[in-house]
């Protein structure tokens, strides 16, 4: 027997249930904040994820060689298509550019619980504006969808850092700009790797001032509170601290206080990142990242030569997926008919135009296939099916033009006119 590949899933009607109930509520929430939903090819061009992750995500790629000779590649993620399409319409697109998208992705890496090779995710991107306002924006819209399916306070937190603060620091640290990338690595590791590990890369990486360099990092990551930061940087950098101030503010305004924490351990691996990031994280249990994102400001510039302030986040549909369940907060759909219409050979042409008018109208109904079928039979198919009402079409109801409808649950049987029929089933 074939199976499906590793990391990929077939999606029998009860999980595709699941991740509809996920896409219905993204779009709900994004709709409620004023959001476009866009997309992109699944295919695009290899060098659009070496233009901005490097040589290095190659090897993480489903690619190859199409028939036209060129190198392409299943997309891993959706910003580098995003800021493809925002840079070639730039000087036409009303801003800021409030774009989402709920898509299917994929890299090539091992499999395990809450990675895959396919994935599905939510992407909502906010461009065009620089102020603080927009990760603010950002921010409230992740923590609406997390409520929106079910998720409180006590079930995620979003941890919000500060690229930007973090390069200033080492700069004025004294380290040259170029090892900034490499020790911002570090940093973003060192809740995985050990202590004592992230303090020898350090000294590897900086021989002479490494472990001066690793208190003082260690010192910055503790920081919970405004007053934290203030103490860490001191008058260093006070504008920054006027950007942290104010977000706080924003932050409490939209009553999102409880949701969210300060920790500059947060860093984001990927380089484009230059202001405020975030993760939000499952805050019991396995402690699992359920999305991340921040402002990339240069990105655009870097890609396309458009100079355009963006901030934005992502949501993978598996590991959230896993958390819903754990929680119990997956809806059980109904997928059996609203009616199940019953009649005979002699009356099936005006059956079945009544199961055309009632499907029209978004009422959902099922009928026999075996036409050979007598009532009695058609009557206890309509029990296995689960439908609410039975609809019968009987030679009495064709010379009447009034049908007899019976509530499958309660035995209750009525005899309507097609405006009460519809009344009735509306």
């Amino acid at each position: 027997m074939k199976r499906v590949l590793p990391g990929f899933r077939d999606f029998y009607p009860d999980s595709c249930a699941i991740r509809n109930h996920l896409f219905q509520n993204f779009r709900r929430v994004t709709a409620a904040f004023g959001f476009e939903e866009f997309d992109g090819p699944i295919l695009e061009p290899l060098d659009l994820f070496v233009e901005k992750s490097g040589e290095e995500i190659v090897s993480q790629l489903f690619n190859f060689s199409d028939r036209g000779g060129r190198a392409v590649a299943l997309r891993p993620e959706l910003t580098p298509t995003l800021a493809r399409m925002v840079a070639a319409r730039a000087a036409t697109l009303k801003r800021p550019i409030r774009w989402c998208n709920v898509g299917e992705h994929f890299r090539y890496e091992r499999p395990q619980k809450g990675r895959l090779r396919s994935f599905w995710q939510m992407n909502a991107d906010l461009l065009g504006e620089g102020d603080v306002t927009a990760d603010a924006e950002i921010i409230a819209l992740l923590v609406s969808v997390f409520r929106q399916i079910g998720l409180g306070a006590d079930d995620f937190v979003v941890r919000i850092s500060d690229r930007r603060l973090w390069k200033d620091f080492l700069e004025k640290f004294g380290l040259p700009g170029e090892q900034v990338p490499s020790i911002l690595g570090i940093i973003d590791k060192l809740g995985r790797d050990t202590l004592q590990e992230s303090k020898k890369k350090l000294e590897e990486l900086c021989p002479s001032r490494g472990s001066d360099l690793f208190a003082a990092v260690n010192d910055l990551r503790q920081c919970r509170t405004l007053e934290d930061i203030q103490n860490a940087i001191g008058s260093q950098n006070s504008s920054r601290l006027g950007d942290w101030e104010r977000l706080s503010q924003l932050l409490d305004d939209l009553r999102l206080t409880p949701f969210v924490q300060i920790d500059l351990g947060i860093v984001r691996g990927l380089a484009y990142y230059s202001g405020f990031v975030f993760e939000a994280f499952e805050r019991s249990g396995q402690s699992r990242a359920l999305a991340g994102g921040g402002r990339y400001d240069d990105l655009l510039e870097k890609l396309h030569k458009t100079s355009l302030p963006a901030c934005g986040f992502a949501i993978g549909d598996v590991t959230l997926g896993l958390l819903l369940e754990e929680k119990n907060l997956i809806p059980i759909y109904n997928s059996a008919p609203h009616v199940f219409v019953i009649f005979s050979e002699e009356t099936q042409k005006m059956a079945l135009s009544l199961c055309q008018d009632l499907r029209a109208r978004g009422i959902s109904l099922r009928y026999d296939l075996k036409r050979e079928s007598s009532f009695s039979r058609q009557l206890k198919e309509a029990g296995r099916s689960g439908a609410v009402f039975a609809l019968f079409v009987g030679p009495d109801e064709v010379v009447s033009g009034k049908f007899t409808l019976k509530n499958l649950a309660s035995g209750d049987t009525r005899v309507l006119t097609f405006g009460e029929l519809l009344s009735t089933l509306g």
